[in-house]
């Protein structure tokens, strides 16, 4: 038996859920991923899983056994890594993450030109609207939008964000500017309730009150939203780096901009134990400066 494989088809299953959904990650057929288990129980002398029609779980003796599978496979991966020179020439695959939006317009042009100028180096870049576990999703760096919690990580902040509440000129034209956040009750708003937690909008200095207009169109997208306040539908709160070219072009202007909240720091994150591969220091020295300068052209507007 190859116990590094039985372990790595161990993990694969584990993370997956099933025999049957990490034998479809491997590729490898059902009965011997169900083969390669049943031997590393044998050897080790203990049940590891407890399987059912359709999810496996761990044991009390294979919660252990796994986090230190984990610990093994990873260290080993790293050595592998340091002898094929990962660690002192860029090479090898990038994986990033990012939300959607934030990704598609800060992050891929940067790593565009990062590509171009490290050709040993190829880019897995997840664009996502939820915050992912970088180690579980096996992620190099992410764009962390909000104040970090995970203690695990390190971080580079890049920069800050703040919350605008717009609307379309003509709207306001017809329906007033609202001087005060109370005023926003004799409003039309434009709700975006997939990305908000909170049942109302915030302000500095009370946030204990939360007031928003009456929600005339709720929608699942930002870009959607965005749509929605450039025909006049009603005031929308996003971040700023989201309206940019709308707040540049004037179809959009800022609101209650002296009752906006705080800012939110962006930063980039990544694991911090272990050696730092050479294309994550790589991608960190390119990246922390561009982006710094992106986002401090968002505070002119």
């Amino acid at each position: 038996m190859d116990r590094f494989d039985a372990m790595s088809v161990l993990l694969t299953v584990v993370e997956e859920g099933s025999i049957s959904a990490g034998a479809r990650r491997l590729h490898a057929p059902l009965a011997t991923v169900s083969r390669k288990i049943a031997d590393l129980e044998r050897h080790l002398g203990t049940r590891l899983l407890v399987r059912t029609s359709r999810r496996v779980a761990l044991t009390d003796a294979g919660h252990g056994f796994v986090e230190a599978t984990r610990q093994i496979l990873e260290r080993l991966e790293e050595a592998e890594r340091a002898a094929a020179g990962e660690y002192s020439e860029p090479r090898g695959e990038l994986a990033l993450t990012a939300s959607v939006m934030f990704g598609r317009r800060h992050v891929l042009p940067l790593a565009a030109d990062f590509l171009m100028a490290h050709p040993l180096i190829d880019l897995r870049l997840s664009l996502v609207d939820r915050q992912v576990n970088l180690i579980e999703e096996h992620l190099d760096i992410g764009v962390r939008l909000g104040h970090l919690e995970d203690s695990a990580l390190m971080a580079a902040k890049v920069g800050q964000v703040r919350r605008l509440i717009c609307a379309n000129p003509d709207y306001l034209a017809r329906r007033g500017m609202p001087r005060v956040p109370a005023d926003l009750a004799g409003h039309d708003g434009i709700s975006l309730r997939a990305f908000s937690t909170q049942p109302g909008w915030n302000f500095r200095g009370d946030n204990d009150a939360l007031v928003e207009p009456r929600p005339r169109v709720s929608l699942n997208t930002v870009e959607a939203a965005i749509d929605a306040a450039v025909a006049g539908l009603g005031l929308v709160r996003l971040l700023s780096y989201q309206v940019v070219d709308e707040l540049r072009s004037g179809a959009l202007v800022p609101v209650l901009e002296d009752f906006a909240p705080g800012p939110i720091p962006v930063q980039l994150v990544y694991a911090g134990q272990g050696m730092l591969p050479v294309k994550v220091r790589a991608f960190l020295d390119w990246a922390v400066p561009r982006l710094r300068e992106r986002l401090a052209a968002l505070e002119d507007l």
